[in-house]
């Protein structure tokens, strides 16, 4: 009993942060770069067509939604949901087969590196990916004219911090998963129900008053509630809260994903 305790206590102390995770995000950026341009066009073309399909096709049926386009409305929430989705399947499939099915983690633990590099590095790795999804959606914004304003310059630092909370959020499902199939609980379960609360295509004042106070613990919502204000040119209102909101859970969650994994391979 001692002695288990001795190792769970060890599992719990801080993360050790050191710039060493680069060498891994550098790893990770070099075997990326072989497969970059299927890579980008994949993760663009999904919420692309999406974007199009129905902010054009769904938007030409529906009225002006609080006094802007339906497209432009769907865009700050394309956004935000291709940075939410971009950093989850690279937390969670891409770790998942650098951790167990390659063993990729194992054989970096070999070199002066510790599992607190790689798993910081992962995070920091699936963020830049995620910030190359957001980006390439508000490129397309500009070039098609739904955004003119300079405050839709930050969404750029904001496309990281939402990458960083959903990269946490999906470590801890892959320090979890026995296999692939059980990111299907998390995506079906987690992320669509999200998708659909947060408002990020759907105004979240249309719901019924108890979904919208459900849908304020969603980290999705808060994104939503900085990028689509930007977008049009207006500050967001209680920007701090929802900064702070979207903080909390990507250190929380990068927290519980770093005991979970500690536990998992640390034995």
């Amino acid at each position: 009993m001692a002695r288990t305790f001795v190792i769970d206590r060890k599992h719990f102390r801080p993360p050790s942060i050191s710039l060493r995770f680069g060498h891994v995000w550098r790893r990770n950026f070099l075997v990326w770069r072989k497969l970059a341009i299927p890579s980008v066009i994949g993760n663009l073309a999904d919420p692309l067509l999406f974007m199009l399909g129905l902010g054009y096709g769904l938007g030409a049926l529906m009225p002006a939604v609080n006094g802007i386009p339906y497209i432009n409305f769907l865009a700050a929430g394309t956004i935000c949901y291709s940075t939410m989705n971009s950093a989850s399947f690279e937390a969670m499939y891409s770790a998942f087969s650098r951790m167990h099915v390659q063993r990729t983690w194992e054989a970096i633990l070999n070199a002066p590196l510790t599992l607190d590099d790689v798993l910081i590095a992962e995070a920091v790795w699936a963020a830049s990916k995620s910030f190359l999804s957001g980006m390439a959606i508000l490129a397309v914004i500009g070039a098609l004219g739904l955004s003119d304003s300079a405050l839709a310059l930050w969404i750029i630092p904001l496309t990281v911090v939402i990458g960083l909370c959903f990269a946490s959020l999906g470590l801890v499902m892959t320090a979890l998963a026995p296999s692939y199939e059980f990111f299907m609980y998390y995506m079906t379960l987690v992320m669509t129900p999200m998708m659909l609360l947060s408002g990020a295509f759907f105004p979240r004042a249309q719901m019924p008053p108890l979904v919208q106070d459900i849908s304020l613990f969603l980290p999705l919502t808060h994104a939503v509630e900085l990028a689509r204000p930007l977008l049009a040119g207006r500050i967001p209102a209680a920007s701090l809260t929802h900064l702070l909101v979207l903080g909390v859970y990507a250190l929380a969650a990068f927290y519980v994903a770093l005991i979970l994994t500690r536990r998992r391979l640390l034995k």
